[in-house]
């Protein structure tokens, strides 16, 4: 696109470019293998590049084609195929989780107390009210992970392996089960497998697997034909890796293994996608539940997503590790911008986002009609970069 065409759509065509030349300057100092990238407003791309080693230790050239592990950026896709079923009736967001996964039901909290030499222990108390759809959607379940902090839940979490890729969803499922929560469900935002359990709900609801699920219901309608939750050996030469030892933090890198069907499709983390694929999503969203004449959502469905649905709980934002940050609540699987200051970088109240443990990266604003995506493989940069490239796209605003 031409300086003029892009000054038009209310972008600086130079400042554009800054972008390309900052990332790329990073790329040659070896901080991080590559990236691609993608800024649209007003429904057309005006800017898309890739950069860099889509194999940094192959050799092979960043591609506009590369398929990224996407990790959190499948929590939008699930939260999505959620929302259809409850727009077909099947279910309502006040429903208790265990109305459709009975293995959920008496679940505990665990409570860690101290004694005078400060050993600690772990004490389980009842729930005071039970999980429900909504909790999973914005992350008030009272799950956890096994990382993000320490404490005595989530060395519990890390002990019971669970999310192991050779899992059954049932077995996924019972193991949790097991395991204490960290907060009484509907009280605070706690990142955590609840995205996973939205997955294996959505497998009873609807008899399938999660795959075809989603294959059925999102990805094809949507022309999304590259994004599933493994790759196809004939593919398999357009994965993107990471470095075997991040260069600044000098931590050794493992991801995830994309090269065979897992048993567990983990629908908190698990799918594969590219930068154009994932755009048809992020532009379904845009546009309120349709592209191209493809509805999959309402618009005031959409619309309630990508709504904060934080703001009456008094408690949401205080747990160890609030991941959307200052700034921002959380819709029904996106992070929702509540005030124009208080964050770390520029954007409208109102634009939501969500992002993956590799470095991935999207951002949709409403009030400037401009989406954003950024992918790359480098888990330990992910936070920076995520700041650094929204930064550069604002500034290239007109």
């Amino acid at each position: 696109m031409n300086a003029s065409n892009t000054a038009r759509a209310g972008f600086s065509a130079a400042r554009l470019e800054t972008i390309t030349r900052h990332i790329q300057a990073d790329v040659d100092a070896k901080l991080i293998p590559g990236a691609v990238m993608l800024v649209s407003r007003n429904g057309r791309i005006e800017y898309e590049k890739g950069v860099g080693a889509q194999d940094p230790t192959g050799g092979t050239p960043m591609s506009l084609d590369t398929i990224f592990r996407i990790y959190s950026m499948t929590k939008p896709i699930v939260s999505v195929g959620v929302m259809m079923l409850v727009e077909q009736g099947r279910l309502l967001l006040s429903d208790p989780v265990e109305m459709y996964l009975p293995e959920l039901k008496k679940l505990k909290v665990g409570i860690e107390t101290a004694d005078a030499r400060g050993n600690r222990t772990l004490e389980l108390t009842p729930v005071r009210q039970p999980m429900t759809v909504q909790d999973l959607l914005r992350h008030t379940s009272g799950l956890t992970y096994g990382i993000f902090g320490e404490s005595l839940v989530k060395e519990e979490y890390r002990k019971s392996g669970l999310g192991n890729a050779r899992a059954t969803s049932d077995e996924f499922i019972r193991t949790l089960a097991q395991l204490p929560l960290a907060y009484q469900p509907g009280t605070v935002w706690e990142y955590s497998h609840a995205t996973d359990v939205l997955g294996v709900l959505l497998e009873r609801l609807s008899g399938m697997s999660l795959d075809a699920f989603l294959a059925e219901r999102i990805l094809k309608p949507l022309g999304m034909h590259e994004t599933g939750f493994w790759v196809e050996p004939e593919q398999q030469h357009r994965i993107a890796e990471a470095f075997p030892v991040d260069p600044v933090t000098g931590a050794s890198v493992k991801l995830n293994q994309p090269r065979r069907r897992p048993n567990f499709l983990s629908g908190g983390g698990g799918m594969m996608s590219t930068l154009h694929d994932y755009f048809r999503f992020a532009r379904m969203l845009q546009n309120e539940g349709e592209l191209e004449g493809v509805r999959i959502l309402s618009r005031k469905t959409l619309r309630f997503m990508a709504s904060d649905h934080l703001g009456e709980l008094p408690l949401a934002k205080t747990g160890a590790s609030y991941l959307p940050g200052a700034g921002y609540g959380f819709g029904l699987g996106f992070a929702v911008r509540t005030s124009e200051g208080d964050a770390f970088t520029p954007g409208s109240v109102g634009d939501f986002h969500w992002s993956g443990l590799a470095g991935t990266y999207f951002w949709i604003d409403p009030k400037e009609n401009l989406l954003a995506i950024f992918l790359m493989q480098a888990p330990e940069q992910r936070s920076h970069y995520r700041q650094l490239f929204r930064n550069l796209v604002y500034a290239a605003l007109e």
